[in-house]
């Protein structure tokens, strides 16, 4: 039972136990409402330098495996729960998840409160914070940890897009006859994405986030693809820049998430942080173009600033907000009404999450085909 805890930059000190890693880390305390999927969560890039608390209050129930992670290695920088399982018990698992934290350095904590813990962020918004466990959390005092807390960088204007993307390109053949080549700019992706696409007959190719227009456009694809990813997209005008070459082409474009705000700020919209962000499986969001609501995945702390009023004039031609979320209106997806490109800031591979969204991708599809 080894003493941690979790300092927040407005001074609030949770104690628990260590979990995972003993030692320190720093980052943005955000939180995760899924009741499930926490090894996707895990995994996700988009959650780099991110101390994620999960409400769901037993973890680890089902271990971990070697078939969900959605990339290589644990990605968040912290992790905090109500209480760990002592045993992992399913038949897929092959190993604990204390353990797959201890064995990649994942400093985390097991509190007691962390639905106090939710209602606080929830109030007072996303902030920075940091889990002290071992000797770490005994000296030098509180106060001490406090000040080092608020001397960590702040997620607004982090460029870490680059940080998780590939090193190099790589490709996901197509899943039976090929129909399509799209080019997918890894700004932070899921494997389960282009999985998804490959399920569709697409062959993709993952790119490097810094990839150029020109890069990209060498493929020839029938198709490009913007990801989902982390940090401030206003920090990434390599990608933006990117995009534009991409539009100017007239190439069939589909982003989400973070590829949502880069296709956003393409248009010469604004982009802001959240107060606490969305970061679940369960946030409806409507299609205003046919009134359907979909409940799907999220994990976002940036928006895009658009007009919800009706169309508006971009470099591009027209466009318009095509969805939103429901609990608080903000801008869950853009499309361009004179050429093919569309964007939704949640998740639509799903994993782990509802499938409600899926059919995004046969319109991804749809557009490249009538685009050919």
């Amino acid at each position: 039972m080894t003493p941690a805890l979790l300092v927040l930059e407005d001074g609030r000190v949770f104690r628990g136990t260590a979990y995972g890693a003993t030692g320190e880390t720093f980052g943005e305390m955000v939180f995760n409402t899924g009741m499930t999927g926490y090894q996707e969560t895990l995994t996700d890039p988009s959650y780099a330098r991110q101390i994620v608390a999960m409400t769901a209050p037993h973890i680890g129930n089902t271990g971990v495996n070697t078939e969900d992670p959605e990339s290589l290695r644990i990605q968040v920088a912290g992790y905090v729960v109500r209480e760990p399982a002592r045993v992992a018990s399913n038949w897929r698992a092959t190993g604990s998840l204390g353990s797959a934290l201890r064995d990649q350095g994942i400093v985390g904590i097991a509190i007691p409160g962390t639905r106090a813990l939710t209602r606080h962020l929830r109030d007072k918004g996303a902030m920075r914070a940091a889990i002290f466990s071992g000797p770490d959390a005994l000296a030098p005092g509180e106060d001490a940890l406090l000040e080092r807390v608020r001397r960590s960088p702040s997620m607004e204007g982090a460029d870490l897009a680059r940080d998780v993307s590939a090193a190099e390109p790589y490709v996901v053949a197509a899943q039976g006859e090929k129909r399509y080549t799209v080019a997918a700019v890894d700004l932070g992706i899921k494997s389960m994405t282009p999985y998804r696409m490959s399920e569709r007959g697409c062959e993709v190719h993952v790119l490097p986030a810094g990839s150029t227009a020109a890069d990209i456009l060498a493929l020839n694809p029938d198709g490009v693809f913007f990801s989902n990813g982390p940090g401030d997209p206003a920090a990434a005008d390599y990608a933006v820049d990117a995009l534009r070459g991409v539009l100017d082409a007239g190439k069939p474009f589909f982003g989400i998430c973070f590829g949502n705000q880069i296709f956003g700020r393409a248009l010469g919209l604004g982009t802001y942080k959240l107060r606490f962000g969305h970061r679940g499986i369960n946030q409806p969001v409507q299609d205003r173009a046919t009134g359907k609501v979909d409940v799907s995945a999220h994990n976002h702390g940036f928006a895009v600033d658009a007009p919800t009023d009706g169309p508006f004039d971009t470099p591009y031609g027209r466009a318009e907000v095509s969805h939103v979320n429901l609990n608080d209106g903000c801008v869950e997806g853009l499309r361009l009404l004179d050429r093919p490109a569309f964007s939704v800031q949640y998740h639509p591979e799903a994993a782990a999450g509802p499938h409600d969204a899926s059919g995004l991708f046969d319109r991804f599809c749809e557009i490249m085909e009538a685009s050919k």
